[in-house]
């Protein structure tokens, strides 16, 4: 316990005295030079030089290893797989991304080991070096089952024990999250959900999500579902009835994802081929039927995102995801116009992610990081405590 309370203050305060330490955590200063001792000897923490303190005396700084701990990071979508690596104290040492080489889960985990390679090859480690993986996925990861649950655009993540295979990408500890939750992460470590209490980010793209933040924590729900708003019942008439499947995809992502957003540019007139970025760019060119198009992805967006106000009363709703990341300049306006029109109260602030396309990834890091200092300090216990071995 003391060298777990000396290690999170080491890592807090960046580098630090035993003075310090000791004034900080209440310890006493025989009790905190032990600790330091034991943490250095574990290879965890190092001397960093002196800091001048009253009448002349100087006392040893210390700060963590970098290279104690690594946490790969993995966004897993429909088209492309983004990976990061980074140290113990959170600097990105490689990062590589590529498109999907298929959704098949046997064929995603062969391109995901080799992308760990990759990143332990850069960074002067191997792939087992790493401490923790997290795993950014649409859906929810069922622990019990071993399968994601509500995520169509992964087909054949739904059979037991298809997650498990990620074990073979970077050893035994690894993590699966909601990509959209690790983007709220990711927003509230470094993006503009700092110091905001309350407030939900909105993935919309191939598939639509929501990570809540309320009372500045992470809000996953009673099955980790909290968040899916693809299943909300918004959209034009009833698509389990009109179109059939796409229940499997939910109401609201049937006519919101970037693909809803292709076809209804479609059956409004546009040229078939397109992607969500041509219609989008189409729109600020100023084609009609592109416009029409957007007009009718904000009307479904402010429809959303008036339940979830009346729900959540945020106080900012973060845009993210291949449409609401790369469209503010189409949505944000005319969005906070239409949900002012639907709401009681004022609206909530309506702004783009600054992070892009690195959300999830960030937010993979930042909560890995956290769980990576902990699996090494308990790593380093029998150390401490026996010696190598």
């Amino acid at each position: 316990m003391n060298e777990r309370a000396v290690f999170a203050e080491v890592f807090r305060l960046g580098k630090a005295s035993r003075p310090e330490l000791a004034r900080i955590t209440g310890l006493s200063k025989p009790t905190v030079a032990v600790a330091l001792s034991n943490l250095e000897d574990a290879g965890l923490l190092r001397q960093v030089g002196l800091r001048a303190g009253p009448a002349g005396r100087s006392a040893l700084l210390y700060e963590a290893r970098p290279e104690a701990g690594y946490v790969l990071a993995v966004d897993i979508g429909r088209a492309f797989v983004r990976t990061a690596l980074a140290n113990l104290v959170g600097d990105i040492v490689a990062r590589k991304e590529e498109p999907s080489h298929g959704v098949r889960n046997r064929d995603l985990v062969a391109q995901l080991t080799r992308l760990a390679d990759d990143l332990a090859g850069a960074a002067g480690i191997k792939r087992s070096d790493i401490t923790l993986a997290v795993f950014g996925t649409p859906g929810i990861h069922d622990k019990t089952s071993g399968s994601l649950h509500l995520a169509p655009n992964l087909p054949g993540w739904e059979q037991r024990d298809s997650v498990a295979r990620l074990a073979d990408v970077a050893g035994a500890t690894y993590v699966v999250e909601n990509d959209a939750d690790l983007a709220a992460i990711g927003e509230a470590t470094y993006g503009l959900g700092r110091g905001v209490r309350h407030f939900v980010y909105v993935s919309i793209g191939t598939g639509t999500g929501m990570g809540i933040v309320i009372d500045g924590r992470l809000y996953r729900g009673f099955r980790g579902a909290a968040g899916e708003i693809g299943y909300l019942p918004v959209g034009d008439g009833d698509p389990l009835l009109d179109q059939p499947g796409t229940h499997q995809r939910g109401m609201f992502e049937s006519v919101a994802s970037a693909g809803a957003l292709v076809a209804t540019s479609r059956r409004l007139g546009m040229q078939d081929g397109l992607t969500a970025k041509d219609v989008l760019d189409a729109a600020r060119a100023g084609d009609e039927a592109a416009r029409r198009t957007v007009e009718r992805e904000i009307d479904h967006l402010g429809r959303a995102l008036a339940g979830v106000t009346a729900v959540l009363d945020p106080e900012l709703v973060v845009l993210g995801g291949g449409v609401g990341g790369h469209a503010g300049d189409l949505l944000t306006g005319p969005l906070l116009e239409r949900l002012g029109s639907l709401v009681a109260l004022d609206p909530p602030r309506i702004e783009v992610s600054t992070l892009g396309t690195d959300a999830v990834l960030l937010g993979g890091l930042a909560s890995g990081l956290t769980a990576a200092r902990d699996l090494v300090l308990d790593r380093a216990g029998g150390l401490t405590r026996s010696g190598p071995r």
